[in-house]
């Protein structure tokens, strides 16, 4: 039964509203179906019959193929009306079905008269139908009808046959490729939807063939399109040649810009914006040329119409992530929408002023905001959460004021999302900027009191446990904590236990104070809450202080775990109890490999409370990688681990074995750690190793390596090679890669591997240890004073030319990267078409030694780059060192 469509009206006493199809079912409709068979027709009777059918099929209803043919076998009968109304339902009906190829020709002769018939619109509706339900065969006999109908006076007629050629083109292109003469001729109309539809059709019948859509878009430029609506979509199809073509078109020069420039001043409001609205999204495009554009849309601005004030303002939002000055002369315009009464127009016009703002109207915009925010719904609070949270990213100075105005809204009334959204984002502010973890993490304590979203609390009590023991006062933050033991249910009531022993173990201050809180844990009513105070005052002791023989126990529970916990639970699922513990030591440490198609799936990077920690405060995945280490007798001596790189593939996607390696760098060595995966069902390998050649890598001199035992079926597994290198010295080379190994076949059946092997190895790709290998990206939050502070007389100033370059953001990209340095204040970006740019950069040397570096870039008109260097560290023969990077980059 077909579900009925109701809608209550609050202003109305709740009186409901019914649709006039409530209660159809379809045994009935298929019985009211059989007046078509009457000898004389009631047009009006049968058309609320098919309106009823229609319905159903277009709410999902499916019928039988015996009642499908029922119906489509009682429709045809109903040609015999001269009815126009009921005509038009006939037709829509035989589309709806969509007959078989043996019930098709019932009709084809009822439609072909009316293809022919003097009443357009029998004619209209009937190439329609035709060319919805005919196949190849009857194409061909139809065809001549169809060419006329194309070049037909009558526009109605032309229309539906340019469209029909349209849908055709999908099944049968080489029939409709045949018809580019009348489609040319249809182009000449001056009939608007002709054209437009003519158009639509060329270009699709040339679409395979860039050149021949080059050519046509050409012609067209020169006038001959008078329909708006034409030439809409002649701009749209201009974008993508230019898109096309953007890699064949010599610098300087911009094909068709003119064409939209004069499209600027001509043609009627919708293609004024449409050519508008192409200009922006150029790529590489000036904030000259976009100046015009600009211009069209400021005055889009002023309209009374709220569909062309959202138009403009979403377009200059998007052209505000990449050129904020080129919209700055819209801003007294977007001021004024504020206010405006559409809220999604009040919302793109508060971002795109965050946006295009500078420093000075911050404090402005934040007043205007703070009256707009509750007058909008949660779903446009979190647009301007997010654009608050990029603005703070771009201006870190201004922190305190964007800070307070996120810890406002937090104690505002919302929904869950819009809360999560701003502690997500008082989190990464956090998390990127030192200066404002004790503000920001007092907010979250005082939101926290009154939190009704178990969720929140219980992540942001775990955050607070992460980030709350390395502050100057971790002791302040201990009321808020205990607070949530008495005054909230029993899951937060556990987190909250936890976080103080973190606290208790992370502190030896406040050991005996966290003892005495844990204590009166003890009495809750809660089992869980209780069982985390006992096992945590076991664990730090009864005197407050860490017992010795707990040690391991305490490193388990206050410090991240070293091996996944999907890993964990397949091994606690899989064992099996019995007189020997389980070991921990026997989980593998390596995450599976995702599918190849999970791999290419796209998936977006957590933030906020349940990101993983990033940045200067990322030591989980080096502490994890460290203890990996350690706990190899072969590298056990090495010392403490400066930094370990991000996994870097050395098997291309989809073949037999997937190795990627981690390079983790030490004082005197580097560590190369293999993780390999086979991917062939019917294969076991033994023994695996790399054999790693370093001709091409001097300076190093291979010391140990650890082979992998066995390798099953994907089941992932590591092995390691270490090399020394001098002290203090950023060592560079290239090094080449085998993977060696027995493989064992294995028979799918049974699982059993035969007992004989065979030697055999793996080609990988090359691997290289560069310059920034040696560096860590550590932010400052405030540039100036941190080289203010550093001493003057390790600093070291060189000029350099970097050759010609395709931009100047190019340039500084790669001075990035070649560094591997951490770009603050925003200034890694560089403003498109710039011809000068500053960057700041900070970072830590190999051995703890903190670099800053100051760049400034220039470009002339042979795209010619040139580079001033100012680099201070705490030691001046690393800002020697790094000049002799650049030198040598």
């Amino acid at each position: 039964m077909a579900q009925p469509f109701m809608k209550k009206d609050d202003d109305l006493d709740d009186e409901a509203e019914y649709s006039p199809f409530l209660g159809i079912e379809k045994w009935a409709a298929l019985q009211e179906a059989r007046v078509f068979n009457d000898p004389q027709l009631d047009p009006r009777r049968c058309c609320q019959v098919i309106t009823k059918l229609l319905y159903l099929l277009n709410q999902g209803e499916t019928f039988t193929k015996t009642e499908s043919t029922e119906v489509f076998f009682a429709v045809t009968k109903l040609f015999q009306s001269i009815d126009l109304g009921l005509r038009r339902m006939v037709y829509l009906m035989i589309k709806e079905l969509s007959p078989c190829a043996d019930e098709v020709i019932i009709v084809t002769s009822s439609l072909m008269k009316d293809m022919n018939s003097k009443t357009d619109m029998y004619r209209a509706n009937s190439i329609r139908v035709l060319c919805r339900i005919t196949d190849g065969t009857l194409l061909t006999q139809i065809e001549r009808y169809l060419k006329q109908a194309i070049v037909d006076k009558n526009p109605v007629v032309a229309s539906a046959a340019l469209v029909s050629g349209i849908h055709l083109l999908q099944t049968n292109p080489e029939i409709v490729k045949r018809w580019s003469n009348e489609v040319q001729e249809a182009m000449q109309s001056r009939v608007a939807l002709v054209q437009f539809h003519a158009l639509a059709l060329l270009h699709q019948i040339r679409l395979n063939d860039r050149l021949a859509v080059s050519k046509l878009v050409t012609s067209l430029t020169k006038g001959t399109v008078r329909s708006p609506l034409a030439q809409c979509l002649l701009i749209r199809y201009i974008s993508q040649v230019i898109c096309d073509s953007a890699g064949n078109t010599p610098p300087g020069e911009r094909p068709f810009y003119d064409y939209l420039d004069s499209c600027l001043r001509r043609g009627g409001e919708m293609v004024n914006f449409e050519a508008a609205r192409a200009i922006t999204e150029l790529n590489g495009v000036t904030n000259q040329e976009l100046t015009p554009a600009i211009t069209v849309l400021q005055y889009f601005l002023l309209s009374s119409n709220p569909v062309k004030k959202f138009a403009a303002i979403r377009t200059l939002n998007k052209v505000a992530m990449t050129h904020p000055m080129a919209v700055t002369s819209c801003n007294i315009e977007m001021e004024s929408l504020i206010s405006d009464q559409n809220r999604s127009i009040a919302t793109l016009a508060i971002t795109t002023l965050l946006k295009t703002g500078n420093e000075s109207s911050i404090d402005r915009l934040m007043k205007q905001i703070t009256n707009f925010m509750s007058e909008i719904a949660d779903e446009f609070k979190i647009v301007v959460v997010e654009a608050i949270r990029s603005l703070c990213m771009k201006f870190p100075l201004k922190y305190r004021s964007l800070m307070n105005f996120l810890s406002n809204i937090l104690r505002e009334e919302g929904g869950f999302e819009y809360k999560k959204a701003i502690a997500d984002s008082i989190v990464i502010l956090i998390r990127d900027m030192p200066d404002a973890k004790e503000s920001g993490l007092l907010h979250l304590c005082e939101f926290i009191e009154d939190c009704e979203f178990t969720y929140l609390s219980t992540q942001i009590l775990h955050f607070l446990g992460i980030e709350g023991p390395t502050t100057a006062d971790p002791s302040k933050y201990i009321r808020y904590i205990y607070n949530r033991v008495h005054l909230e249910n029993a899951t937060v009531r556990a987190s909250a236990v936890s976080t103080l022993a973190k606290f208790g173990a992370m502190v030896d201050s406040l050991k005996p104070r966290i003892f005495v809180l844990l204590r009166r844990c003890l009495f809750d009513a809660d089992d869980e809450v209780r069982d985390r105070a006992t096992l945590y005052m076991n664990t730090l002791g009864a005197d407050g202080a860490v017992v010795e023989t707990g040690g391991d126990a305490s490193e388990f529970l206050f410090k991240s775990l070293d091996v996944p916990l999907v890993n964990l639970e397949t091994s606690l699922k899989n064992y099996e109890p019995s007189d020997k513990h389980f070991d921990i030591s026997s989980v593998p440490k390596e995450v599976k490999v995702k599918p190849l198609a999970e791999k290419k799936a796209p998936s977006k990077k957590p933030t906020g409370l349940g990101a993983p920690r990033r940045g200067p405060t990322s030591t989980g995945t080096v502490d994890a990688y460290e203890r990996l280490l350690s706990s190899i007798p072969e590298f056990s001596s090495f010392g403490k681990l400066f930094k370990s790189s991000s996994p870097v593939e050395l098997t291309e996607a989809e073949t037999e074995y997937a190795v990627t390696v981690v390079k983790h760098i030490f004082d005197h060595h580097v560590v190369f750690q293999y993780n390999c995966t086979n991917t062939i069902p019917e294969q076991f390998l033994e023994n695996v190793t790399v054999i790693v050649d370093a001709s091409e890598a001097e300076e190093f001199s291979e010391v140990a390596s650890k082979p992998l035992r066995s390798l099953p079926y994907d089941s992932p597994g590591q092995t390691f090679v270490a090399f020394e290198k001098p002290e203090g010295v950023p060592a560079a080379g290239k090094f080449s890669n085998i993977l060696r190994f027995i493989v064992k076949e294995v028979d799918p059946s049974t699982g059993e591997t035969d007992d004989d092997g065979v030697d055999d190895e793996y080609q990988l790709e090359e691997l290289e240890v560069v310059a920034a290998d040696y560096m860590q990206k550590v932010g400052v939050s405030n540039f100036l004073n941190a080289w203010e502070n550093m001493n003057p007389d390790s600093e070291r100033i060189d000029e350099y030319g970097l050759g010609q370059r395709e931009s100047l953001a190019d340039a500084v990209n790669a001075v990035i990267n070649l560094l591997g340095m951490q770009p603050c204040e925003g200034t890694g970006v560089v403003p498109s078409n710039s011809r000068s740019h500053a960057c700041l950069l900070s970072g830590v040397f190999i051995g703890n030694v903190k670099v800053l570096v100051r760049l400034s870039f220039g470009i002339d008109g042979q795209k010619e780059v040139a580079m001033k260097l100012a680099v201070r560290s705490d030691d001046e023969s690393i800002s020697n060192a790094i000049h002799e990077i650049v030198a040598s980059g």
